[in-house]
């Protein structure tokens, strides 16, 4: 992925220096009739998105999935887990399908909008990231043409903080990258993130779903990155039962998302180091089964 700088497809999506509020109201009219084309009642595939408070966030992400080019037919929802801010309001505007989940954590929020969900296939995302055009379809191609492939996840690369290029970011998107290779013999799973992974919806519910043993909560939340069970490697575990993972590699299907997880380490150097440490430690589990 370039260091420079950030694809084209991306940047009629940044809304630049504007919050929700001060969308015009024919800014609003392209986004409503955009998402108006995802909201099948008979969808091959269901795009869930869980959000809290994300009110400045999720149009942002909505208008990239809302340009994307399908031959299937696409459901968005969206699940609200309880926001405190404007979340809701922003929905209710865009006419987006949403539910409430008053119980707060992201596992409880991705179970609501499994269980919810129409599709066939079910891609996850999140509401501070970025998708391509191609997005649905390269995710969606290995299940389809492979029935023991239960489930999907993919690339990612970071969008730089205001006035920083994203050489570090760079940087950080290549070591992921060795680790995710490396882990793909034993860890499988703790390379699937919930921002861009996705399943047969029928074995994502029968194999367990996005139920955990504790709880965690959103990348918006300092010091949300901790060391409980997270429900996007279980998910990952649960579809191993009945098939094989399957990483979409495809540049196209790239997705690009907040460093903001990162940041909360202080800078991305930080970030880097206490990250590199924690694979570290984990290797002698990598490397067992080679």
């Amino acid at each position: 992925m370039n260091f420079l700088g950030l694809p084209k497809w991306i940047h009629p999506h940044l809304f630049k220096n504007k919050q929700f509020q001060d969308l015009s109201s024919g800014e609003i009219d392209i986004l409503k009739t955009a998402i108006n084309n995802f909201k099948h009642e008979h969808p091959d595939i269901s795009v869930v998105i869980p959000a809290w408070n994300e009110e400045n966030n999720i149009y942002r992400t909505l208008s990239s999935l809302s340009a994307s080019k399908t031959k299937y037919k696409v459901e968005i929802v969206v699940v609200n887990n309880n926001s405190s801010d404007g979340t809701q309001k922003v929905l209710d505007t865009l006419g987006v399908r949403n539910y409430l989940q008053p119980i707060q954590g992201t596992p409880f929020a991705r179970q609501m909008g499994l269980d919810s969900a129409r599709g066939k296939y079910h891609l996850c995302a999140d509401s501070d990231t970025f998708y391509p055009p191609d997005w649905i379809d390269l995710m969606v191609a290995p299940m389809v043409k492979d029935a023991n492939i239960t489930g999907v996840y993919g690339n990612y690369s970071f969008i730089p903080p205001e006035n920083q290029g994203r050489f570090g970011l760079w940087l950080y998107e290549k070591f992921a990258g060795v680790m995710i290779q490396i882990r793909k013999k034993n860890r499988e799973y703790l390379n699937v993130y919930g921002f861009n992974m996705g399943f047969v919806t029928e074995i994502g519910r029968n194999t367990g779903g996005f139920k955990v043993s504790g709880t965690r909560v959103y990348a918006n939340i300092v010091g949300s990155d901790y060391e409980n069970e997270a429900e996007d490697g279980r998910m990952a575990m649960n579809l191993k039962k009945a098939g094989n993972l399957k990483m979409v590699t495809d540049s196209r299907a790239t997705v690009f998302t907040s460093p903001r997880r990162l940041l909360d380490d202080g800078s991305i150097f930080n970030a880097f180091l206490n990250r590199a440490k924690r694979q570290l430690k984990g290797m002698r589990d990598y490397l067992s089964l080679f």
